[in-house]
C-alpha cells in the first residue's frame, strides 16, 4: 500500500523536547518505520522551516520526509500556521495529482485541513488523528489556550469528512462522540513504544540520591512538573531530574523553566531538583532505568509516550488519571494514579512506592509485559492498517483474498 502521512508542524526528523517537539513526532517516525517493515511505501509531508532542509529526505528507516513549502521556510510556532494550511494543502494537491497514494492519514488538526483539501480534489481517502481535541484543550487551559478561534470548528468539519478518525485512547472516543462522529468510523489505536531500546536491561545513568523520580516531557504548563516539584517538598533523600525544553546551556532562556527553577527555589528544594533539558533518544533508556519511579503529572494528555517508554524499561509509573494515561497506566498493577493538581495525593502515592523496593519491582515487570503484548510499533502499525482498510474496499478483498 502507498501511504502518505502529513504531519505538518511534528517532523520525525526533529530534536524532541522543544515547544512543539514531543510526542506526535515519535508517533509519526515510529508508525513510518513500522509500515515500511510491513512491506508498504510510506511517505511524510511536513512543513519546511528551514532554508537548509532537502527538499526529500530518505530516513534509514525507509520512509520518505518531504518538506512541503508553505508560509517562511522558519520555525513558526503550531498555533500560528493556520493561514499557511491553504498553501500546504494545494501543494499536497499537486503531489498526489502527479503520484495519489491509497490512501493518506493526517496528523493533528491542521494537517486534516491540508489534507481534507488535497483528497477532496484528487479523490484519495483519508483516515485523521487528532492526537490532541481544541474542546479538551481549551476545557484544561481556559484562556491560556493559544489555539485559533475556529479550531473547534474546524475539527467538526474535519471529523465529518475524514473516512475514518483514529483515536488514541478510550477517552477521545466519548470526545469525538460529542462533536458528532459516529462510534462506527472510529477506530482505537494507541501510540507504541520502540521495545528494542527502551528494555530493563542496559547502561544505568549515575544518581546523586537515595531515590531518584524523573519527568519527561515539553516544558509547557500543561504537563505538571509543578506538581512534581511541589511533591519533592515532602520526599527527603530524593531527586527529581526534569527532561525536556531547549538544550541546557538554553534553559535559562526558557521562560517555564524559569518558573519552576523560581518555585523550586521557593520551596527550598533548588539542589534536589536536575533540569536537564533536551536528551537524546540514545539516552534516554538509560536515564528512565535510574528511575525509581517515573512521575507524569500532566493536567491533561491525549495519550502519553513516556509512561509507556518508562515501562518498557521495568519502571513503575505514578501518573495522573486524565485522557490516554488511564489507559496505559494500571492501577495496582503497572503503576498508581492520582488526580491532577493534588501535590499531597502525590506524595502519598511516591512515598508508598519509594519505600517498598518489592513493589517496585513487580510494577516494573508488570509494565514491561504489558509493553511486549500491547504497545510495540508492529502490532500499532498492524492496527492502524486495519483502520485503513476501512477506508480501501478493494484492499479489504485482497487482503482476504490471502
Amino acid at each position: 500500500m502507498k501511504i502518505a502521512m502529513v504531519s505538518e508542524h511534528a517532523n520525525p526528523l526533529a530534536a524532541l523536547g522543544e515547544a512543539d517537539a514531543g510526542g506526535q513526532n515519535v508517533h509519526v517516525a515510529e508508525l513510518s518505520a513500522a509500515l515500511v517493515r510491513a512491506g508498504h511505501e510510506v511517505t511524510v509531508h511536513t512543513r519546511r522551516d528551514s532554508t537548509r532542509e532537502p527538499a526529500e529526505v530518505r530516513t534509514p528507516q525507509g520512509y520518505r520526509v518531504v518538506h512541503v513549502p508553505a508560509g517562511p521556510p522558519c520555525r513558526v510556532p503550531k498555533d500560528e500556521l493556520l493561514p499557511h494550511m491553504g498553501e500546504f494543502g494545494s501543494r499536497l494537491r499537486d503531489h498526489w495529482a502527479a503520484d495519489r497514494p491509497d490512501v493518506a492519514h493526517a496528523h493533528f488538526w491542521m494537517s486534516g485541513l491540508a489534507t481534507a483539501l488535497a483528497a477532496g480534489e484528487t479523490g484519495t481517502p483519508f483516515a485523521q488523528t487528532f492526537h490532541a481535541l481544541g474542546v479538551v484543550k481549551k476545557r484544561h487551559q481556559g484562556f491560556h489556550d493559544t489555539s485559533p478561534a475556529d479550531r473547534n470548528r474546524l475539527e467538526r468539519i474535519i471529523a465529518r469528512q475524514a473516512g475514518r478518525v483514529i483515536a488514541t485512547c478510550s477517552d477521545e472516543v466519548f470526545e469525538l462522540s460529542r462533536l458528532g462522529v459516529p462510534r462506527g468510523r472510529v477506530s482505537v489505536v494507541p501510540c507504541g513504544v520502540d521495545l528494542a531500546r527502551f528494555t530493563p536491561r542496559g547502561p544505568i545513568a549515575l544518581r546523586r540520591a537515595r531515590h531518584r523520580l524523573v519527568a519527561v516531557g515539553r516544558l509547557v504548563p500543561r504537563k505538571g512538573f509543578d506538581t512534581a516539584i511541589t511533591a519533592l517538598a515532602q520526599l527527603p533523600d530524593t531527586e527529581l531530574v526534569v527532561v525536556g525544553g531547549p538544550e541546557r546551556g538554553r534553559l535559562a532562556q526558557d521562560p517555564e523553566a524559569r518558573r519552576l527553577r523560581a518555585l523550586a527555589d521557593h520551596l527550598g528544594v533548588a539542589r534536589r531538583v536536575r533540569f536537564a533539558g533536551q536528551v537524546s533518544r540514545e539516552n534516554m533508556p538509560a536515564l528512565l532505568r535510574s528511575a525509581d519511579v517515573v512521575v507524569c503529572t500532566p493536567w491533561y494528555e491525549p495519550f502519553g509516550i513516556v509512561p509507556l517508554e518508562a515501562m518498557a524499561c521495568g519502571v513503575p509509573v505514578v501518573a495522573t488519571a486524565v485522557g490516554g494515561l488511564t489507559d496505559t497506566v494500571v492501577e495496582g498493577i503497572t503503576g498508581l494514579l492520582v488526580r491532577p493538581n493534588q501535590p499531597k495525593e502525590l506524595v502519598a502515592r511516591l512515598r508508598r512506592l519509594l519505600g517498598d523496593v518489592a513493589l517496585r519491582h513487580v510494577y516494573g515487570a508488570a509494565g514491561r509485559d504489558r509493553a511486549e503484548v500491547r504497545y510495540s510499533w508492529d502490532r500499532v502499525a498492524a492496527d492502524t492498517l486495519r483502520a485503513y482498510l476501512q477506508l480501501v474496499p478493494e484492499r479489504v478483498e485482497t487482503a482476504e483474498a490471502r
